[in-house]
């Protein structure tokens, strides 16, 4: 019983030495990743185009399930495009 164990524990520390010695083969890699992750992203001017499409596309889904009230409700979608607008604008800018 105790052969079996004393093999375990063998194994057990040579894959974790394995596993350091990889670690350390790859860090200048995990650090020039962790270094892309973290550079700034997108700019406002870029996510404000970007949200353009996606606030116009939004409304017009909301507009095609609407159906009839189009008309009557043409001054809630102007005001909801500038709604969406700055939302996407800011969370764009921010998450990516």
């Amino acid at each position: 019983m105790f052969r079996s164990e004393m093999l375990i524990l063998i194994v057990i520390i040579a894959a974790g030495a394995a596993a350091i010695g990889l670690g350390a083969l790859f860090l200048p890699d995990l650090a020039r990743g962790f270094v892309a992750f973290f550079e700034p992203g997108l700019g406002l001017k870029t996510a404000s185009i970007i949200s353009v499409v996606i606030a116009f596309a939004a409304l017009i889904v909301m507009a095609v399930v609407a159906g009839d009230g189009l008309i009557g409700e043409l001054q809630y979608m102007i005001a909801g495009f500038f709604a969406f607008f700055v939302f996407f604008t800011l969370f764009i800018a921010w998450v990516f």
